[in-house]
């Protein structure tokens, strides 16, 4: 059984590119694989969070997985500033990081740009991101194409390490879903769709009532010759639209073309947000459930006791190699 291992950050809720691009596979996932889920929130404070903010908004991701079908009986549920490993593992991997490649960061480089006072945790939270992998022996890390750097990066800190003193880390592959890994903006559907997306019309919230939905959807850019056509190159946001709709109906997107053969846009429009709206309304109603039920505090303390287990041992393990830890765990 491969281990799987994914995080999101609890800034701001989640979109649904969120959701087609990972979430909605990662309920396939633990039902063949050892599963952990993690809510990043110490990635979170690379920036300032308002930190009332920052706690009620780590509650409603972890609701939300559960609203999506992340079972506590079949997966690890946990917030990472629970489980004290992450951050001491990552103080290690900081040690056998290089400034130079932690510089090299796409992510480092777009935040820090045009910046006065830039945090250190953002040049080196890349080794956080990596000790949050490694802790639990992660084959698999599912990713957007856009973050195969990161992975890239924990491969070669694990590499390092395990030359330098022992091999105790297996070495994660990244995992790109075939489809959806790539939702893009309803604004600029040449670029990803980002729940930080200054302009809220770019993107659709998990959360978003229906009159929203239906809004944002019937707003999105398109082009001028009103024909439904699926040509990323020509057509981006006819085909971006596509996708999200062959992914929230379960139709092929060929089939959905011919559907709309000598149609406009309005009325593929509105049938995109009401596949939209089917998908997202029981996922809501069970956030609701998980938001206002004390199961939820429950779910997340034996989660992070359970993932503790298993991080601990392996902190263990790279402390004794480095020359850290009198006694084993």
């Amino acid at each position: 059984m491969s281990v799987i291992f994914s995080g999101i950050q609890p800034s701001g809720t989640i979109t649904i590119g969120n959701y087609l691009g990972a979430l909605r596979h990662f309920v396939g996932y633990q039902k063949e694989h050892e599963c952990y889920f993690c809510v990043v929130n110490q990635h979170a404070i690379t920036v300032q969070q308002d930190p009332a903010e920052l706690k009620k908004n780590s509650k409603k991701l972890a609701a939300l997985y559960l609203a999506a079908g992340i079972s506590p009986e079949d997966s690890t549920l946990f917030i990472q500033s629970e489980v004290a490993a992450h951050t001491k593992l990552g103080w290690i991997l900081q040690c056998v990081s290089y400034i130079g490649e932690l510089e090299r960061m796409t992510q480092y480089k777009d935040k820090s740009k045009g910046k006065e006072a830039v945090s250190a945790g953002l040049l080196t939270y890349p080794p956080l991101m990596a000790a949050d992998i490694l802790l639990y022996g992660t084959d698999f890390v599912p990713v957007g194409d856009d973050q195969k750097q990161h992975i890239e990066l924990t491969r070669d800190i694990a590499e390092r390490f395990n030359k330098k003193y022992r091999e105790i880390f297996t070495i994660p592959q990244p995992h790109i879903a075939k489809e959806g890994a790539r939702i893009m903006s309803l604004v600029d559907p040449l670029k990803k769709m980002s729940k930080s997306d200054e302009n809220v019309n770019a993107f659709i919230s998990m959360l978003d009532d229906e009159k929203t939905i239906m809004k944002k959807i019937k707003r999105a850019t398109t082009d001028s010759d009103g024909v439904v056509a699926y040509d990323k190159e020509n057509k981006p946001g006819i085909s971006n639209l596509l996708t999200i709709y062959s992914l929230c109906s379960g139709e092929p997107v060929e089939s959905l073309v011919q559907k709309f053969e000598g149609k406009g846009y309005g009325d593929f429009k509105e049938a995109v947000a009401n596949a939209v709206i089917s998908v997202l309304k029981p996922i809501q109603e069970r956030y609701e459930h998980y938001l206002q039920s004390s199961e939820l505090d429950k779910i997340l303390d034996e989660g992070a006791a359970k993932a503790a287990r298993k991080a601990d041992k392996m902190l263990n393990k790279a402390e004794r190699a480095m020359g850290l830890a009198r006694h084993r765990i």
